[in-house]
């Protein structure tokens, strides 16, 4: 089920991004008055079709399903045999300010779509983990002041609201290689909340993963919640130690518990050996000693106490109005797009590992994950895909809406079109280097995978 799962969130995936882009091309051609042939989801060999409008238009399904295509009426494909009253509507006999306005339709749909995607998402309301730090021991952040359980509320002076903010402000920042400076609030018994700048040590670009290498690096990560008991069963190991509902363990046989996850691990150690716990029960400190009861999971056994501790991370939701949500979305499509390209110029001076660049098989596999999450994290992934496919689409990469760009940018400051063997020479050399980024991609695929 997990696999059926996953091939059809990403089949939808690909389904929304491409009909959107292909939409584009079709919608700003009709506009221009060039008549379409087909309109293709897919690509390959046509296995549906049905023709409809005034132009008899061929809505189609092919066979391949990574892609998709508009067809419109083009002189080369008819060895310029074309009706005399259908010339006007052909493609090449356009302005070059119609055709260039065609091709970038496509790329431009995919930005709009994300932007809508975005902004009703910030409308909406997204609830995201609050921007609370867990800090490593002898970790960078630790050496720069950075302390367990500090909120972040600025990165180099921009706002922050979420982790999911937070992290993309401080990627950006060593994105741009500057000095990285964080503004923190701290708990503190005797002072109450207070503010603090915390500068961080520069960082290089990681070669991977942008997002948990970088993180790791500075010793970092999602702060997770105290040690608080809820619920606790009648009759189990925490109940007969007399452990109560709202108890928060700070340690374990003297060791100080730093989070749940450590207590958990802690109790999970300990199966039918008796141990102490001490922690903080309505203001005043506490002791008791239980025993976790020895029980099998899997092929190991570990000890449980029988009493629920709650895992999750403090929320926030982080709520726009209509007027703001449009300008975060156009913002974060930018910022985006911005990176990616920073990104891509970064791996080709040999600045950034080529693994950087994923491929369908970790897209299908980041869809299938996000669909289980929830309906906002997966729009959210087809948001940010579909960013990444404008860009992508507006490489100058021949066979790309970018190389027809390319081309046509040459025509308008020429005054005259691409010699056709030229422009023949060069779709094959960019079909070589599209076939090898391919490569690349599936071969990193298969490498995480693996790993």
């Amino acid at each position: 089920m997990s696999f059926l799962h996953t091939v059809l969130a990403f089949a939808v995936t690909l389904g929304v991004l491409v009909i959107f882009h292909e939409l584009g091309h079709y919608v700003v051609a009709r506009w221009c008055g060039v008549k379409v042939l087909r309109f293709s989801v897919g690509m390959g060999r046509v296995i549906w079709s049905k023709r409809f409008g005034r132009d008899q238009t061929e809505w189609a399904l092919s066979v391949l399903p990574l892609g998709g295509y508009v067809k419109m009426l083009d002189v080369r494909d008819h060895d310029g045999e074309i009706a005399a009253e259908d010339m006007p509507r052909e493609f090449t006999s356009q302005s070059v300010g119609k055709r260039i306005a065609i091709v970038l339709a496509g790329p431009l749909a995919n930005f709009l779509l994300a932007i809508v995607i975005l902004a009703g998402l910030y409308a909406h309301g997204m609830p995201e983990p609050v921007a609370r730090v867990a800090v490593a021991e002898s970790s960078s952040a630790q050496r720069a002041g950075l302390q367990n359980g500090d909120l972040i509320t600025e990165v180099n002076g921009e706002s922050v609201r979420s982790w999911a903010e937070f992290r993309w402000a401080l990627i950006q920042v060593v994105m741009r290689e500057e000095p990285v400076r964080l503004t923190v609030q701290r708990p503190d018994n005797a002072r109450g909340n207070w503010l603090t700048e915390v500068a961080l040590p520069s960082q290089s670009l990681p070669e991977q993963d942008m997002d948990s290498e970088l993180f790791d690096r500075l010793g970092m990560s999602l702060a997770r919640p105290p040690a608080l008991l809820g619920e606790i069963v009648p009759g189990g190991p925490a109940a007969v130690a007399g452990l109560q509902a709202g108890d928060q363990i700070q340690r374990v046989d003297n060791q100080p518990v730093v989070d749940a996850a450590a207590f958990i691990a802690a109790v999970q150690a300990a199966p039918g050996r008796n141990v102490t716990v001490e922690g903080l029960r309505r203001g005043e400190r506490f002791s008791a000693s239980v025993t976790p009861r020895a029980t099998l999971d899997g092929e190991r056994t570990v000890g449980r106490i029988q009493a629920q501790v709650d895992m999750s991370a403090a929320m926030v939701v982080v709520q726009s109005g209509p007027v703001e949500a449009v300008s975060r979305a156009v913002r974060k499509t930018w910022d985006t797009s911005s990176l990616t390209i920073r990104m891509l110029g970064k791996m080709l001076i040999g600045e950034a590992s080529l693994k950087n660049i994923t491929g369908p098989i970790t897209i299908a596999d980041y869809a299938g994950q996000t669909a289980r999450i929830g309906w906002i994290s997966f729009l959210s992934f087809i948001a940010f895909v579909s960013i990444s496919l404008g860009v992508m689409n507006l490489l100058p990469i021949p066979v790309l809406d970018g190389g027809h760009l390319l081309y046509y940018a040459v025509e308008l400051f020429s005054g005259r079109p691409v010699p056709e063997r030229v422009a023949d020479f060069v779709q094959r050399a960019g079909l070589g280097v599209l076939m090898a980024l391919m490569a690349v991609a599936v071969f990193n695929d298969i490498n995480r995978l693996i790993g």
